[in-house]
């Protein structure tokens, strides 16, 4: 029978499908020109007297902000700022209020489906939650009994479900718990890991600062925190603090700012090492700090910085001389209120490692680490081990490891925190490195949003051999659901339950509860749930583990381990209230702090480092400082490590040309790059959050399209103009965790071009989040009735039916365009942190 035919014959209209039934959910399998009439919803106007507002917490990005859903007759009418988060202060961004679009989405995914012919072609078939259950725990069942439960791997981007996760993973005896993190900050936090102890990054003590220099961060629209943050910015400014920022791009942050300085890519490292050049050989360093808190000596420090000139970085950057001296000198003369940060355009380098390390020093020089007003950090409360319990009894995690989760070749990457390196997860699939029976797949859009996604993620998740069996649990039918087995229909973040927490910008350690403010529909579950049952069904071993009904009664039992309040249990405090404060002073010079006499019990003193035996260890604990045992930073010398011992010693193991020191040198291929060819950077919308917002209708009406920017002397150069398009080709990188040739090609794609003053003569930048292939006709830019789905059939929005205005068939803009196909599979040394802004490419009129 012709496929045409078959489901025609067989696929089923969106009210009358019944189990069994298959449909299509291929893009643009049934088009429409006539408008159908929209569902009828209450709005807030109508009547606000009697509406609920259930606390709870956003998470259309990483800010987690709480806040309160409003609703009315079980319906969701809008959310507000909650005022009990200390974060986000009762405020909320364009992402919050846009993420409720996501609940009655027509588009929606409420039933679980099961793969018909080919992975990834699209054709389904409904099935229970039962069946589903039973399908997923099948399949565990024989890597278990084969002694191979490293076969089942779980890949989550920002899950939130970490505890039952890693219960559910710990009980199966599987380590490979998969992140997205190396694609994100892990440059970043092992910068932060090795000078200062801090597994997390920096929690700018935004509202007493009153000098701001940026490294390559748009915190007034996307960075970890960026929401709380910008609020806080936003004081410091009335108050008369200044901002510079470099940036090769002129973001809203950069725009926004006093100065911008576009610096060369990659060289931000030279800019921050020259300006502590600047401060240390002209005396505006804080002795105290480097004397008595630095692991290395002032003549060490003058030595190693001797080569970085205000003139070297000049050379390097782009950025005169005269005005690195002049900022260094700003900054050193507003400390300790003062903060160098980072963001993703500094660290997403082969050298973003050091170049991370390098502004760390910047706080570290002027005595601004853990300071009022400066690089504070280590407020937040871990809602992990002792102080949340788990119901017993606890399953024993795995005592070995792999090279799909740990992979051996960047130590840095798991050595004090678990950032993975996630982008070589796929490649190494493909290449037959670790047998997969089961993938279980989580908030994730690995196809959209992992380098070279389009292909190699791709080509990974449609081999039945080198993936047996991928379930994935989402929301829509989105990039990474249409190479499934199975889908799982998962309750968004306003219908469950999960504990979370940020950095604490007050410095004051809180969490906030995300709970339903509406229930699930048809037999949409939170995965946290689906696991439970799941595990249920694996036998009395692994069931033992799981001996409560919900996730909903796990969260309880962790919060009712806190204290009561308002003659109310923890968790019934946090259902009422969204937030729960700890009375602490401010997390200033954590360092600076004595040791009790209790914490000193048992402990013992080698070169001033205090010691203490913990599960037969020795684990360093404090320093002496003058005679008195201080708490000292959480590095192995307990003080600033500006020279890490442990980095050179990893180096060395390797065989990688490595100090210790964080030196400044450019990517190999930016020294290799040819004068005519362009340097990709990408970036992100304040409104968008890479393939998790995109099927959103608010967010996408004001955003949808994403053409590359250029500069003026640029387009000049290549004969275009705003609105052109552009033919932009990519190479493989000089140097990488494999031998390549560089000229080898990565990726092609056309791309509509527009030509700004904003934007470094050198670079090409193409935000991410566009260009969706799946998710629905929002996040596809198509007219027409859905694809044959099994959701809300009383949900039909008239506007998604005839009035996507950015529909290309109709002249509109179109969806954009994915740059994740032109970048490639490029880990840092040591890290692993994916090099997102290394890409050399040549750029055409087409």
């Amino acid at each position: 029978m012709e496929r045409r035919e078959f489901i025609k014959k067989f696929a089923a209209t969106v009210a009358a499908m019944q189990l069994g039934d298959v449909i299509s959910l291929i893009p643009n399998a049934v088009a429409a020109e006539v408008p159908t009439a929209a569902l009828s919803r209450l709005r807030l106007a109508d009547s606000i007297a009697d509406v609920l507002r259930v606390p709870s917490v956003c998470l259309n990005c990483s800010n987690v902000c709480g806040m309160n859903v409003l609703v009315k007759d079980g319906q969701i009418l809008g959310v507000e700022g909650s005022k009990t988060d200390p974060n986000p202060q009762g405020k909320l961004c364009a992402k919050a209020h846009g993420g409720v679009s996501a609940v009655n989405y027509p588009e929606r995914i409420v039933y679980p489906l099961k793969r018909v012919g080919e992975r990834g072609s699209g054709l389904w078939q409904r099935i229970t939650m039962e069946e589903a259950y039973e399908m997923i725990a099948e399949r565990i069942k024989p890597a278990i009994a084969a002694g191979h439960p490293e076969r089942v791997v779980f890949h989550g981007g920002r899950n939130k479900i970490g505890d039952i996760v890693g219960r559910f993973m710990n009980a199966v005896g599987s380590p490979v718990v998969l992140n997205h993190r190396a694609l994100c900050s892990a440059n970043k936090r092992a910068a932060n890991l090795t000078s200062i102890g801090d597994k997390d990054w920096e929690t700018v003590d935004a509202e007493r600062c009153r000098y701001f220099l940026n490294f390559g961060s748009n915190f007034l629209e996307a960075h970890q925190g960026g929401f709380p943050l910008m609020r806080r910015y936003v004081k410091a400014k009335a108050a008369g603090a200044k901002m510079v920022t470099f940036d090769v791009r002129l973001s809203n942050t950069a725009g926004r700012s006093d100065e911008w300085h576009a610096p060369f890519p990659a060289s931000e490292g030279a800019v921050a090492l020259a300006m502590a050049h600047v401060i240390v050989n002209e005396n505006r360093y804080d002795a105290e700090f480097v004397n008595a808190w630095m692991n290395v000596s002032l003549a060490e420090i003058k030595t190693f910085l001797a080569p970085y000139t205000p003139k070297f970085a000049e050379e390097a950057s782009g950025i005169a001389a005269s005005d690195i001296a002049r900022i260094a000198r700003e900054f050193a003369t507003a400390a300790p209120a003062c903060v160098a940060f980072t963001n993703r355009g500094t660290q997403g380098h082969q050298n973003g490692f050091n170049n991370e390390r390098a502004v760390v020093l910047l706080n570290a020089l002027v005595g601004s680490v853990g300071a009022e007003g400066g690089y504070a950090y280590g407020g937040s409360q871990s809602i992990k081990g002792s102080n949340f319990p788990e119901p017993a009894p606890i399953p024993p995690k795995p005592k070995f490891s792999t090279d799909l989760e740990d992979p051996k070749q960047y130590p840095l990457s798991n050595h004090w925190a678990k950032m993975k390196v996630s982008e070589l997860v796929f490649d190494k699939l493909l290449k037959g490195e670790h047998q997969v029976d089961v993938y279980l797949s989580y908030t994730i859009a690995a196809p959209q949003n992992w380098p070279e996604g389009p292909q190699v993620t791709v080509a990974a998740l449609k081999d039945e051999q080198k993936i047996k069996f991928h379930a994935c649990s989402d929301v829509v039918y989105s990039e990474m659901a249409h190479y499934a087995d199975l889908i799982l229909p998962d309750a968004t973040y306003f219908e469950r339950y999960t504990i979370d927490a940020r950095n604490a910008y007050e410095l004051q350690p809180y969490m906030v509860l995300r709970q339903p403010a509406v229930e699930p529909p048809f037999d949409c579950e939170n995965f946290a749930d689906s696991l439970i049952n799941i595990a249920k069904r694996l036998g009395p071993d692994i069931a033992k583990y799981f001996d409560f009904d919900s996730y909903a009664e796990f969260v309880a039992y962790r919060l009712n381990s806190l204290p009561k309040r308002d003659g109310l249990n923890g968790f019934d405090y946090m259902k009422k209230h969204g937030a729960w404060v700890w009375n602490k002073p401010k997390n200033y010079r954590p360092f600076a702090k004595t040791l009790s006499a209790e914490q000193l019990l048992g402990t013992t003193v080698e070169n001033g480092v205090i010691y203490q035996e913990v599960k037969g260890k020795k684990q360093a604990i404090g320093v002496m400082q003058n005679g008195v045992a201080k708490r000292g930073f959480q590095t192995p010398s307990r003080k600033f490590e500006l020279h890490s011992p442990y980095v050179e010693q990893m180096a060395q193991q390797l065989g990688i040309k490595d100090d210790g020191w964080p030196h400044f040198a450019f990517p190999e291929s930016m020294t290799q790059r040819k004068p005519h060819q362009l340097v990709l950077t990408t970036f992100k919308w304040n409104v968008h959050t890479q393939g998790r917002t995109a099927p959103q209708k608010y967010l996408t009406e004001i955003v949808h399209d994403n053409p590359a920017w250029i500069n003026r002397q640029t387009a000049k150069r290549l004969g275009v103009k705003s609105g052109d398009f552009v033919e932009v080709t990519s190479y493989r990188p000089v140097s990488d965790y494999q031998v390549h040739n560089p000229s080898d090609v990565v990726g092609k794609i056309k791309v509509k071009v527009v030509v700004t003053e904003g934007i470094h003569p050198d670079v090409i930048a193409i935000s991410n989040s566009m260009g969706m292939n799946y998710g629905g006709r929002i996040a596809e830019g198509r007219n027409g009735k859905p694809a044959e789905l099994p959701a809300f059939a009383q949900a039909e929005d008239a506007d998604m039916v005839n009035h996507i205005w950015w529909d290309k068939r109709r002249g509109g803009a179109g969806n954009g365009f994915n740059p994740n196909s032109l970048i490639p599979i490029n880990p840092s040394p040591l890290v692993g942190n994916q090099s997102w802004n290394d890409t050399i490419c040549d750029v055409v009129k087409v």
